[in-house]
C-alpha cells in the first residue's frame, strides 16, 4: 500500500507543483488575467497563490504534515473557484460553461484534499514512505 500511496501523492502534487511554477514565473500575465477577474491587488494574489501551491504541492509530495499540505491546497481551490471561476456571473453560454467546468473541478480537488486529511490522520505514523506523520490529529 505504500508505494501505492507515494505514486497517487506524487501524481496529485504535480499539478499543483507545475500550477505553483506558472503562478512565480509567470506572475504579470497570470495578475493580469486575475485583476480582470476583478481580484485585488492580482499580483500579489498571484505570488501568495503560488507560494501556497507550492507549500502544499511540496508537502504531499515528500511527505511532511501531508495533511498539512492538503489543507493549504483545499484552501487554494476553494478560493480559486469563488474568485476565478464565478460561472453564475457570465451571461455567454459557452464562457459559463466553461467557467462552470473549472468550477467543479476545483470543488472536487478540495473534497479529494479534504478526503487526504482525513486519510492522513487515520493513518497516522503508520503510513511508510513520508518523512513525518500528519500534524493534525482528528481520528
Amino acid at each position: 500500500m505504500d508505494i501505492l500511496v507515494l505514486i497517487g501523492r506524487i501524481l496529485f502534487a504535480l499539478l499543483f507543483l507545475l500550477s505553483a511554477f506558472g503562478h512565480l514565473t509567470k506572475t504579470k500575465a497570470m495578475a493580469g488575467y486575475a485583476a480582470s477577474k476583478g481580484l485585488p491587488a492580482a499580483g500579489l494574489a498571484v505570488a501568495g497563490s503560488g507560494l501556497l501551491l507550492l507549500a502544499g504541492g511540496l508537502s504531499l509530495l515528500l511527505g511532511v504534515w501531508a495533511d498539512l499540505g492538503a489543507l493549504l491546497l483545499a484552501v487554494f481551490l476553494v478560493l480559486s473557484a469563488l474568485t476565478m471561476h464565478r460561472f453564475w456571473q457570465e451571461a455567454e453560454p459557452m464562457a459559463r460553461q466553461q467557467e462552470m467546468t473549472h468550477f467543479q473541478k476545483d470543488i472536487a480537488l478540495a473534497g479529494a484534499c479534504l478526503m487526504l486529511i482525513a486519510f492522513f490522520s487515520y493513518v497516522g505514523h503508520d503510513l511508510g514512505l513520508t518523512l513525518t506523520g500528519p500534524l493534525f490529529d482528528i481520528g
